[in-house]
C-alpha cells in the first residue's frame, strides 16, 4: 500500500466513524435517554448492573464496568456505582464452558447474580450471540431491566430486550465504535445523576 493509498485509507476510516455516529445523534437519542432513566432508577432502588459480550464486547462490558465502579469524570466525586462485567472471571467462564456449554455461562452468572430490577446489558454487534441471548431472556425471566447494545439491525437480541439500542451500521468496528460512544455517554451521565 502506498502512503496515499494510506492516508486515504485512514480518512475513510475517520469518515465512515463520524458518519455512524451522526446516525446514532439522528435514530437513538431518545432510546439512549431511555435507557440512562431506566439505570438511574434501578440504581436510586438500590440494584446493580450487569454486564456482557463476547470478543470486543467483552471488553466494552468490562470497560463499562470499570467506569462505574471507578469512575468517568475526575471532576465528580461520587461512591462507586455497583456494576459487574460477566466476562471477567475466567474460573467461571471455563468452568461453565465445560460443564454447561459455552452458550451458558452468561445466563448461570445472571441466574446466580442477578436479581428482580437489576439492570443487564448486553453488548453484541450482530445480535445473535447466543451466549448473550440466553443471558437477556434469563434475565427477562427474572424481572430484571434488559438493555443491549446492538448492530447489524439487532438480530434475535432486539426482540429479548426492554431497550434495544441498535446502531445504524453492518460494519463490525463502526459498531463497536458506537457502542462504547453511547457507553460513555450513558454512563457520564448516569454518573451525574447519582
Amino acid at each position: 500500500m502506498s502512503k496515499q493509498q494510506r492516508e486515504q485509507f485512514i480518512l475513510d476510516s475517520l469518515r465512515e466513524s463520524a458518519e455512524t455516529k451522526q446516525k446514532i445523534a439522528r435514530e437513538l437519542v431518545p432510546q439512549i435517554s431511555k435507557a440512562i432513566e431506566a439505570i438511574v432508577t434501578a440504581l436510586k432502588d438500590k440494584k446493580k448492573i450487569l454486564l456482557c459480550g463476547n470478543g470486543g464486547s467483552a471488553a466494552d462490558a468490562q470497560h463499562l464496568a470499570t467506569e462505574c465502579v471507578i469512575r468517568l469524570s475526575p471532576t465528580i466525586k461520587r461512591p462507586g456505582i455497583p456494576a459487574i462485567a460477566l466476562t471477567t472471571d475466567t474460573s467461571n467462564l471455563t468452568a461453565g464452558a465445560n460443564d454447561l456449554g459455552y452458550d451458558n455461562v452468561f445466563a448461570r452468572s445472571v441466574e446466580a447474580l442477578g436479581n428482580q430490577g437489576d439492570v443487564l446489558i448486553g453488548i453484541s454487534t450482530s445480535g445473535n450471540s447466543q451466549s448473550v441471548n440466553r443471558a437477556l431472556a434469563k434475565a427477562r425471566a427474572m424481572k430484571m431491566v434488559t438493555i443491549a447494545f446492538l448492530g447489524k439491525g439487532g438480530g434475535a437480541a432486539k426482540g429479548l430486550v426492554d431497550l434495544p439500542l441498535i446502531v445504524p451500521s453492518n460494519d463490525t468496528q463502526r459498531i463497536q465504535e458506537g457502542h462504547i460512544t453511547m457507553g460513555h455517554i450513558i454512563f457520564q451521565e448516569v454518573e451525574q445523576e447519582m
